[in-house]
């Protein structure tokens, strides 16, 4: 049975195929990027039709143009693309940077979800079919692994102010998810893929059932399964091995197990073995000639993601001109995630000189250390005399007993990865009516509630506390305390001694609800203006909005005693409501004069009123604004523009999360003289900056012996603030639209867009938060007080409770800008009687994308085209300044052959021309400029065959030419973003891959 679809508006049915709906989106404004081919009225009783939805207006009716330009991705394109999720192909539609996906492992949320102009996951908002779908994180952000691929009619993406038709967090846009109406009949979705190397199998089954009620309405159900096997890092000869930016060598991380350091300094030879402050021990008491750990292999490229999801909707017609409409959503993801494994990241210690496990030898090295070297004369911490006596300690009773503070550094690789299993459970329901008042009036009252649970299980982790008191020689066994061998090499530490350190899983589970209801009026208000033949249309609507979230930890993750956890996860509790009052009109100023075919005008206010969920009861009020204006002077071009004022709440996150001390990305500490290998390369500060380094906490006796950050991890600290207030942004585009009659099938669309925020809820980079203190370096200023260093070794890694690291709080007082074009171009021309062709064009061009923590105090960094620990986007991932998608598709007869060109601008290090990395030659990969990553070109193929009417076979080659991504070393990103040497969220790292895909339908 063929499909069927109906748009109601004001009263009046009306019908439309592939091809028709897709004149109707030019018309309205959209950039179709692929559609079917063109067919004739003749056709139209066979076509799968849509209900138009009008992304970027309440007002429905699709006769009217409009002035926001909105990129379209049509099912051809998710045909031809063969993917199990819909993030994989939004982000990599030009002016969307990539997020957090399935290639992100080490920060991997458990969530995919998308950031426009790269303003930030936060500052868009996921419709279905126009209307907000529950958020899935704290931050208020849409987990788009919820959203079933087998019902999606296309996909809309709005970028620019759109807070005024969908409220706040609307900032930078929204993408909206259509879905098939009124479905009839069956369909059966079956697709695998697999990499060239055999792995990262990929499989997908949906079924899709609907029929039709009495000729009163439908109902339709569609059930999903999804699933992803992982890619490791190690299966690739250039994620093999973690590269460093420094020389290119084989590096990794200074925390492995063979080379096991108290302290921070690692000494080559018997005559560094007295070099710094509870930091030095002999490498020929402790372990072997130090290596570096590789932490490569045990990474993934692709991310083991499981999904289940159901999507049912009905709709029937209860009395005349009465509809009653329901939708559900329901799905459960399973996403894991494995990192090298856990262990002691430079925790401060005290070890026990009577520790069981420890040769004489050791003991020895231990007491040598130099309590003062910065004075440049050596004295040992404990004689002789005093090192011997306390081998034989009984107990800190003892006079004998000796401990020596210092801290401890050794990676748990005998006791496998740090595993985070991510199950989230989420479901939408949605009800409503809907009818006519008159011919040209509809009205529409709906509900809706949505709920998200997430629960993360961590495994593998050792416990702070087991370590700590096992290095005591376990003076409390309340715990089950065993001495631990931490002084031999690999193995030393056994399976028992590693049950004891790792304690148990452990638990984080976040809960996030929305309720939301609405009630519309729109249509035509009876009258048209004097020139023109369309009469104005209005919507006018309420809205009321409740938000409610939880993070809900077990002891162990809000205690922070996980080792290598990243910091402690504290309990979150919080929510606020809103009140929305809405208006809007489309007036069609002038039809069909000399000098316009047609000239419209757009406007739009809505007034909200936010109640945050707190004893102090902060509370504000908005209002935003939109104005447009279309004008199509012939046929063949019509102009566009838009003014938006738009705004962003705080979010859940924003306003509730405690402060709270984690990990953040930084290798250029001023302070630090070792680097993570342990190795000494400077003398140390002097002057005013030593002077701030001590006043920072650092001992002065540290001064020339303090590491850089761990693994380029240093602590920071942050937390949310109530005292924030709405974001303010104020954007704008103008552009064309051309469909030359002289060029039948063409239309081009050209648009520059331009989006600043003030006020922005921001929180300053690394470098940020260094650069307002040493930029002008005083011990008495706040912003270099606010630095907290370690008491030990003076460096900003180690125990979170007492090296707090740089201060990273939220403020409204940082600024956003960024400006650019889009441009479009779609063709289709019959070749041949048998033969045609379409064509799509899609590109990006980016002037710029700024980002200030504190106005007119921190850098105003441009991070288009560049990456670095600063750089990228918001999530760090890198923005080039100009991308483009093209696809041409020829079809003959049953066949359709499609070919994908996706192009990558060039891209460079941040501090390439001052700081540079390393360039040459690189062990077993050739040479390499990590500085630099030239512009990358990908080719995709799809073939398509219609066996029969109802069954379609599909085949794609993704990465046809097997293109190799750039290696830039492990370090010269943040560590969501830069991972396996590269960035794979933005290039390819897993290769050549084949896909096969089965559509049946009944």
């Amino acid at each position: 049975m063929a499909n069927t679809n109906t748009i109601r508006q004001g009263g009046r049915t009306r019908y439309m195929g592939s091809a028709a709906t897709a004149l109707a989106l030019m018309a309205m404004g959209s950039s179709v990027s692929a559609f079917a081919q063109d067919t004739t009225d003749a056709d139209t009783e066979e076509l799968s039709l849509e209900e138009i939805v009008v992304t970027g207006s309440l007002i429905r009716n699709p006769n009217l143009t409009r002035s926001n330009p909105v990129a379209v991705v049509s099912p051809e394109e998710m045909t031809y693309r063969n993917t199990n999720v819909v993030e994989e192909i939004l982000r990599t539609i030009p002016g969307v940077v990539p997020a957090i996906g399935a290639q992100v492992n080490n920060g991997n949320g458990g969530f995919a979800t998308v950031d426009l102009r790269g303003l930030g996951t936060n500052r868009n908002v996921a419709l279905v079919d126009g209307v907000r779908m529950s958020p899935s994180t704290l931050t208020g952000v849409f987990d788009t692994n919820n959203i079933p691929i087998a019902l999606l009619e296309r996909v809309d993406v709005l970028t620019g102010g759109a807070s005024t038709t969908y409220g706040a967090d609307a900032i930078s846009g929204v993408v909206n998810f259509i879905t098939r109406k009124n479905f009839s009949g069956v369909e059966v979705n079956s697709s695998y893929g697999v990499t060239e190397e055999g792995d990262g199998d990929t499989k997908r089954f949906e079924i899709t059932m609907g029929g039709n009620i009495e000729d009163k309405g439908n109902v339709v159900i569609s059930l999903g399964y999804q699933k992803s096997d992982p890619v490791y890092m190690g299966d690739r000869d250039y994620g093999e091995y973690s590269l460093s930016g420094g020389d290119g060598s084989r590096g990794g991380s200074g925390l492995g197990s063979y080379n096991t350091r108290f302290g921070n300094v690692n000494p080559t030879g018997a005559d560094n073995a007295n070099l710094g402050l509870g930091g030095v021990q002999d490498n020929r008491t402790f372990a072997a000639d130090f290596t570096a750990y590789n932490f490569s292999p045990l990474n993934v490229y692709q991310t083991p993601f499981e999904r289940y999801n159901v999507y049912a909707a009905a709709n029937y017609e209860i009395a005349d001109n009465i509809e009653v409409y329901t939708r559900g959503i329901y799905s459960r993801n399973t996403v894991n995630t494995l990192i090298a494994p856990s262990g002691a990241f430079g925790d401060s210690v005290t070890v026990a000189l009577n520790h069981s496990l420890m040769s004489a030898a050791q003991r020895n090295a231990f007491c040598a250390f130099d309590t003062d070297p910065a004075a440049g004369v050596y004295t040992p911490v404990y004689t002789q005399a005093q090192c011997d006596a306390a081998a034989t300690a009984t107990g800190p009773s003892d006079p004998n007993y000796l401990e020596v503070d210092t801290q401890l550094r050794r990676r748990n690789v005998e006791g496998g990865p740090r595993i985070s299993d991510f199950t989230a459970d989420y479901f939408d329901f949605q009800l409503g009516l809907r009818g006519d008042l008159t011919d040209t009036l509809s009205w529409d009252v709906m509900a809706s509630h949505g709920e998200s649970k997430q629960v993360q299980i961590q495994k593998g982790y050792w416990l702070k506390s087991r370590f700590r008191n096992s290095l005591l020689g376990c003076p409390t066994t309340t715990d089950g305390c065993i001495p631990v061998d931490f002084f031999g090499p690999t193995g030393s530490i056994t399976e028992e001694q590693n049950a004891y350190l790792s304690g148990g899983e452990s638990a984080i589970t976040t809960n996030f609800a929305m309720s939301q209801i609405k009630g519309s009026v729109s249509g035509e208000v009876g009258f048209t203006m004097p020139w023109a033949s369309e009469a104005v249309n209005f919507a006018v609507a309420g809205e009321y909005r409740k938000y409610s979230a939880t993070r809900e930890s077990d002891l162990l993750s809000q205690s922070g005693d996980l080792g290598g956890a990243g910091g402690a996860a504290p309990n979150i509790d919080g929510g606020f409501s809103v009140y929305e009052g809405v208006a809007e009109f489309v007036v069609p100023l002038v039809t069909d004069a000399a000098w316009a075919k047609q000239l419209n005008l757009e406007a739009g206010i809505r007034y909200s009123d936010y109640s945050v969920d707190d004893p102090s009861n902060p509370s504000y009020n908005t209002t935003t604004w939109k104005t447009g204006l279309s004008w199509s002077p012939t046929d063949d071009i019509s102009f566009r523009g838009t003014y938006s004022h738009a705004v962003r709440a705080p979010n859940i996150f924003e306003l509730f999360n405690p402060i709270t001390t984690g990990l953040t990305n930084l290798n250029n500490d001023p302070c630090a003289s070792v680097d993570d290998n342990g190795v000494i390369y400077n003398s140390g500060p002097t002057g005013v900056v030593r002077d701030v380094c001590i006043a920072q906490g650092a001992p002065a006796t540290s001064i020339g012996f303090i590491p850089d950050p761990a693994a380029g991890q240093a602590n920071n600290t942050t937390g949310g603030n109530l005292a924030l207030v709405p974001e303010k942004s104020d954007s704008w585009t103008l552009g064309a639209i051309i469909r030359p009659a002289a060029i039948p099938g063409l239309t081009m669309t050209i648009d520059y867009y331009n989006i600043k925020i003030d006020g922005s809820i921001s929180q300053p980079a690394p470098d940020d938060a260094l650069a307002a203190c040493f930029d002008n370096p005083s011990t008495t200023s706040d912003a270099c007080r606010a630095i907290v260093r370690s008491p030990i070794d003076g460096g900003l890694s180690g125990d979170e409770a007492v090296v707090k690291g740089l201060p990273t709080f939220l403020s409204n007082s940082g600024n956003l800008r960024t400006d650019g074009i889009d441009v479009t171009v779609t063709y289709g021309h019959n070749i041949s009687d048998s033969v045609d062709w379409n064509m799509s064009f899609a590109g990006n061009w980016t002037n710029k994308s700024t980002f200030q923590a504190t106005t007119g105090v921190s850098e105003n960094r441009d991070c288009v085209g560049l990456y670095s620990a600063n750089c990228g986007s918001t999530n760090g991932q890198i923005q080039p300044k100009f991308t483009w998608n093209m696809r041409n598709t020829f079809t003959y007869e049953k066949f359709d052959l499609s070919v994908l060109w996706r192009h990558i601008d060039g891209v460079k290090y941040e501090f390439a021309d001052t700081a540079p990395l390393y360039s040459g030659d690189v062990q077993g990969l050739g040479s390499h400029d990590f500085n630099r990553i030239k512009a990358y070109d990908y080719f995709d193929l799809s073939v398509r065959y219609h066996v029969f009417e109802n069954v379609a076979l599909t085949g794609t080659v993704t990465n046809l030419f097997n293109k190799r991504p750039p290696i830039v070393s492990n370090d010269a990103g943040t560590t969501a973003a830069n991972s396996g040497n590269t960035f794979p969220s933005t290039y390819d790292a897993l290769g050549r891959r084949y896909g096969i895909n089965a559509k049946i339908t009944f």
